[in-house]
């Protein structure tokens, strides 16, 4: 689904990705990769399926954009190292054609070494892509004319049905100044949001998109 962001066009992948066409730019947030090897080495039962799905939507995900520049808007991975990196190093490896750049996240606590090795390229703190201001967490202040596009908050929006029955899903978020990207992985829960009547909510429903209507 498209969309208009400070007057440029973007699209809302449901894989839980943005993709801005013109500038072969694919932003990403909350993958939290070696999240579930982390639980296992704790002794938490986590099912290690749940690795592979988001290795796979990855991977499908570049194949189809083929972009020029991947931009994880922070907690790429969850923790300390584990084995879970060298298979983001093994995808690092094969998209040869595209930059993969880390806006760091609380979560992101790696060695510049682990990052240096797989190639990628690192903004410690926020990334401008012309008035678009790329960050982990939400900024508290927008620059006039700025737009800021994030992750960190893990957006869901409760639906009701008959019944009484509620669903929780995940969904991207727009105000007049912010943009909040949903969590890519697949591990990683949702915090339920209300937005107001003049903010864009775009739930992602059976590898749809849906745009939310609200009073």
């Amino acid at each position: 689904m498209e969309v208009k962001l400070l007057n440029e066009k973007v699209t809302l992948l449901p894989q839980k990705a943005l993709w801005f066409k013109s500038r072969k730019i694919l932003l990403v947030a909350d993958l939290h990769f070696g999240k579930i090897n982390h639980f296992r080495k704790s002794g938490i039962p986590v099912p290690a399926k749940a690795n592979d799905k988001n290795t796979e939507l990855l991977i499908n995900l570049l194949n189809q954009t083929k972009p020029d520049r991947i931009i994880f808007l922070g907690d790429l991975f969850h923790s300390h190292y584990n084995e879970e990196w060298e298979v983001v190093g093994q995808i690092r490896k094969h998209f040869t054609f595209c930059s993969f750049e880390l806006v760091l996240g609380n979560h992101d606590i790696l060695s510049a070494v682990q990052y240096e090795r797989h190639a990628m390229i690192v903004h410690p703190v926020e990334l401008a892509i012309g008035n678009f201001i790329l960050t982990h967490e939400p900024l508290t202040q927008v620059q006039e004319g700025r737009y800021n596009l994030s992750g960190h908050v893990h957006p869901g929006i409760t639906l009701s049905g008959t019944g009484r029955q509620t669903l929780t899903l995940p969904c991207f978020y727009f105000g007049k100044q912010q943009g909040i990207l949903p969590a890519f992985g697949s591990f990683t829960g949702l915090a339920r949001i209300s937005p107001k009547k003049e903010e864009r909510i775009f739930v992602i429903a059976e590898n749809k998109i849906i745009a939310y209507s609200h009073a």
